[in-house]
């Protein structure tokens, strides 16, 4: 259970920095009502993301393992590790074109008729079939073994780490009103020149965190089975 959650958060924080989702709530975060309108965005989001998630896993993901074996801790590991290296290889990507994102708008939602709470949920669900991070920790999820109910632990994990610069948005408008403006225009100006080095570093810490956790896994579990064969070998030899 902690791998998964370690898993969670990692891969969670680093799809965090997503401009679809960042510079809407930025967005929100400077107009009118920023406070009460950044926060219904900030719930649709999570909302959209952990009912999509959980009924990938619950729906599909339990009638998938319901027809082939459940994979096994050593195919679970390699999944782990894959996803990992492909965090990666994403983020050295990122880094090699960052100069050209960069010079990209941040996108901003139309200002026409539609609240907080609808924007949060049109993006969500057009975002959602297109998560593959988030598509990595269902699959391990999954494939975890876990109940239902605990199955759910880990994916609200993500979504708590993937909203978390809405979160944050939502504390400076909270606990420093006065200087939000200036504090929150300033990092849309700095995400605007830097958000694709951001993500790249971001997704380098979490690929690596992930690749660790996987070969860890690969690593224990061959040393458990050279341990058993060791002993099952001396056993032989004594008898």
């Amino acid at each position: 259970m902690l791998r998964l959650i370690g898993l969670a958060i990692s891969i969670g924080l680093a799809d965090s920095m997503n401009p679809s989702t960042i510079a809407p709530g930025l967005y929100l975060a400077m107009g009118r009502q920023a406070r009460a309108g950044l926060l219904q965005f900030t719930i649709a989001v999570f909302a959209v993301n952990l009912i999509g998630g959980a009924v990938i896993a619950l729906g599909p993901g339990e009638a998938l393992l319901a027809i082939v074996p459940k994979p096994t801790a050593t195919t679970r590991y390699i999944v782990e590790t894959v996803a990992g290296v492909v965090m990666l290889v994403g983020a050295a990507v990122l880094w090699r074109r960052r100069h050209t994102l960069a010079r990209r708008e941040l996108p901003s939602p139309p200002s026409e008729g539609r609240s907080s709470f609808l924007l949060g949920l049109t993006i969500a669900g057009v975002e959602l079939p297109t998560a593959f991070p988030y598509f990595a920790v269902i699959a391990a999820v999954v494939g975890s073994g876990l109940d239902p109910v605990r199955q759910l632990i880990p994916l609200a994990i993500y979504n708590i780490a993937f909203v978390l610069p809405l979160i944050l948005m939502a504390a400076t408008l909270t606990f420093a009103p006065e200087r939000s403006e200036r504090i929150l225009s300033r990092t849309r100006d700095l995400l605007q020149r830097h958000w694709p080095a951001l993500l790249a570093a971001l997704a380098l810490l979490a690929g690596a965190f992930v690749t660790v956790i996987g070969v860890t896994g690969l690593t224990g579990r061959s040393h458990s089975t050279v341990g058993r064969l060791s002993r099952n070998l001396r056993k032989a030899i004594t008898r």
